[in-house]
C-alpha cells in the first residue's frame, strides 16, 4: 500500500503533463525529436511549478470556485494560470509604457479577460 501511495504522485504528474503540456501528443517525425521534446516538457512543468510556488509564497492564493466542490490546494492548471497571469502583468506586456494605467479597454475589463485567458490558453 505504501508503494502505491508513493507512486500516485508520479501518476498525477504524468496526467497533468499530458493534459496541460501535451506530452505524448507530439507530432515529430524523428525519434530523436521525440526523445528531446518529452524532457523539455517535463522541465517546463518543473519551471511552472517552481514559479507558482514562489508566487504563492509572495501573495495569497485565490483559487477559482466551482459549484460542486471547494479546492483547498492549487492544481497544476491553477499554477499555470497564475504564472501566465504574472508574466502578462510584466511591463513587457503593458499597452502603454508612458502611462501604464491607460489601455484601450478599461482596466477592470482587461483584468477580467486576463483572468479568463489564463485558464483558456
Amino acid at each position: 500500500m505504501k508503494w502505491f501511495r508513493l507512486r500516485w504522485q508520479v501518476e498525477v504528474t504524468f496526467e497533468e503533463v499530458r493534459a496541460h503540456l501535451g506530452v505524448e501528443t507530439q507530432r515529430q517525425w524523428s525519434d530523436k525529436a521525440i526523445l528531446r521534446t518529452t524532457p523539455a516538457l517535463f522541465a517546463l512543468f518543473s519551471i511552472v511549478t517552481a514559479l507558482a510556488d514562489q508566487l504563492y509564497k509572495q501573495q495569497a492564493v485565490t483559487l477559482p470556485k466551482t459549484a460542486w466542490y471547494n479546492k483547498t490546494l492549487p492544481t497544476f492548471a491553477d499554477a499555470l494560470a497564475s504564472v501566465r497571469q504574472r508574466l502578462w502583468q510584466l511591463k513587457t506586456f503593458q499597452m502603454s509604457m508612458d502611462e501604464p494605467e491607460i489601455v484601450k479597454v478599461p482596466r477592470e475589463l482587461f483584468n477580467t479577460w486576463s483572468d479568463l485567458l489564463c485558464y483558456a490558453a
